[in-house]
C-alpha cells in the first residue's frame, strides 16, 4: 500500500532489532549517568575532588553496561543510544564544566572556549564512533576514547586537589591539557582498545602476581597512578603513529557489527 510506513532504522546498526528495554544493562548506564550528573553538582558546590571521583565511578559503570549486555544477550538499540547519551553527560559535559569551574573561569573567554572545545570534541568523538558500522581492526580506537579523555582532565584536578594546589594557580596548565584532550578525541590517531585480551584464557602465575601488584600501587595513591596511566595512554597513540608499522599477515577484513557499538 502507498501509505504503508516503513519501520525506523536503528541509529547505530540496522542489524540490531528493537527488542524493548532490558533492565540489567540499563541500570549500569543509569548509574553512570547519575555519577556524571553528581559530578556536575559537586563542581558547582566547589567539591572538585569529589566531582573527579564521581567521573571515575561513571567510567567503571560505563565499562560494565556493555559487557553485561553482551554476557546476558540483552543488547538493544535503545541501550546503545541511551549509553551514548550517558557518555556525553559523564565524559563530555561533566569534565568540561568541572575544569571550567575549577581553573578556567578566571581566564575569561579563552577559559570557556577551552572547555567548550573539549565538550564539542567529546560529542564529535561519540557521533563518529556511533555511526561507524564498518570496523577494520577492533584492536584500536580511532581517536582518544571519551572516558580516557575525561579521566585525563579530572585526574589532573584530583591530583592537584590532593596536593593542595588551587585551580587558578595552574590554569596555564589546565587549559592546554583540556584542549589537548578535546583535540585528541577527534583525531585519526589510533589507540589500543584492549579488546583482544581474552579474560577467560589461562595465564601464567606471574601475570596474576603483577595484577595484584598493580592494584596495590593504585591503592597507595589513586589520583597519581590513575592520572599517570591515562596520561601515558593519551600519549601512546602519538608514539604509535610515529613508529614504523609492521605488517602482520593479511589485513583484517571489515565486518559489520552485530551488536551496538560499545566504546
Amino acid at each position: 500500500m502507498l501509505n504503508e510506513k516503513k519501520p525506523r532504522k536503528s541509529l547505530f546498526n540496522p542489524d540490531v532489532k528493537r527488542r524493548g528495554i532490558y533492565i540489567l544493562p540499563n541500570l549500569f548506564t543509569t548509574g553512570a549517568l547519575f555519577a556524571g550528573f553528581y559530578a556536575i553538582v559537586q563542581a558547582m558546590n566547589g567539591a572538585y575532588e569529589q566531582a573527579a571521583m564521581a567521573v571515575f565511578v561513571a567510567m567503571v559503570l560505563d565499562g560494565l553496561d556493555g559487557r553485561v549486555a553482551r554476557m546476558t544477550k540483552t543488547q538493544s538499540a535503545f541501550g546503545a543510544e541511551y549509553d551514548s547519551l550517558s557518555d556525553m553527560v559523564s565524559f563530555g559535559a561533566a569534565p568540561a564544566l568541572i575544569v571550567y569551574e575549577w581553573a578556567l573561569r578566571g581566564m575569561g573567554k579563552f577559559g570557556w572556549m577551552a572547555a567548550f572545545l573539549y565538550c564539542a570534541g567529546a560529542a564529535l568523538r561519540l557521533a563518529r564512533f556511533n555511526t561507524t558500522l564498518e570496523v577494520v581492526d577492533k584492536r584500536y580506537f580511532q581517536g582518544l576514547p571519551s572516558p580516557a579523555a575525561a579521566a585525563l582532565v579530572v585526574g589532573f584536578i584530583w591530583v592537584m586537589g590532593d596536593l593542595g594546589v588551587a585551580g587558578p594557580d595552574v590554569a596555564w596548565l589546565a587549559a592546554p591539557l583540556t584542549i589537548f584532550a578535546g583535540v585528541t578525541m577527534v583525531t585519526s590517531v589510533k589507540f589500543y582498545s584492549f579488546k583482544d585480551i581474552n579474560l577467560r584464557k589461562s595465564v601464567p602465575f606471574v601475570v596474576v602476581a603483577a595484577f595484584a601488584l598493580a592494584l596495590a600501587l593504585i591503592s597507595s595513591y589513586p589520583p597519581g597512578w590513575l592520572f599517570g596511566f591515562f596520561l601515558v595512554y593519551a600519549l601512546s597513540g602519538y608514539v604509535l603513529a610515529v613508529l614504523p608499522q609492521r605488517k602482520t599477515g593479511k589485513p583484517i577484513r571489515a565486518q559489520r557489527l552485530q551488536t551496538p557499538p560499545q566504546e
